[in-house]
């Protein structure tokens, strides 16, 4: 319980960063305010195509991948983004937007793919109790990490995505849970 927590803690504080910082994040690294704010725009679509493409494709797999999947698509845009600055805004968003669009997926899947339908729903409601908080502290937090040492924030947040993708391969799915929420049993 305590790995599935902190894998959601540290994604939604991430999101909830980005949610609040993108564009000025992306200015910071040097976009203007109009490539900032365009390639800001880009995370919805994004989600929404990973989304598409969990459903098409991944749904197939087991949810701990699309799980791992997307802890490391942040990551990758933030790297996108430190190597390519300014030109790289673009990929960087799409690549988080990407990442965050199949994290909400996973956050109803990996808590039964890990421990099964029984007691389901507290379950769920005590995972998502730590990671709305994280949630919820991020923007400020990120804020003050943005004024005190810029672009280099970035590190941290992709750093904490390593961190849940970490915690991700340290999991293994219950012997008894062998269904998805969209299946039936």
């Amino acid at each position: 319980m305590l790995l599935v927590a902190f894998v959601f803690a540290a994604a939604w504080f991430v999101t909830g960063s980005m949610a609040a910082h993108l564009p000025r994040l992306l200015e910071m690294a040097g976009a203007t305010p109009f490539a900032a704010i365009t390639a800001a725009a880009l995370v919805g679509p994004a989600q929404v195509v990973a989304r598409t493409l969990e459903f098409a494709v991944l749904r197939q797999v087991h949810p701990l991948v699309s799980a791992r999947i997307a802890a490391t698509l942040h990551p990758i845009g933030a790297a996108v983004l430190v190597l390519m600055a300014p030109s790289g805004a673009a990929a960087f968003a799409v690549l988080y937007g990407a990442g965050n669009g199949l994290l909400t997926i996973a956050l109803g899947t990996v808590p039964l793919a890990i421990f099964g339908p029984y007691a389901y729903g507290e379950r769920t409601g005590l995972l998502g109790a730590p990671a709305r908080a994280a949630q919820a502290f991020a923007p400020f937090v990120f804020g003050v990490l943005l004024d005190k040492i810029g672009v280099g924030a970035i590190v941290i947040s992709a750093g904490l995505c390593l961190a849940a993708l970490t915690a991700l391969l340290c999991l293994r799915a219950s012997p008894s849970s062998t269904c998805r929420p969209d299946d039936n049993p």
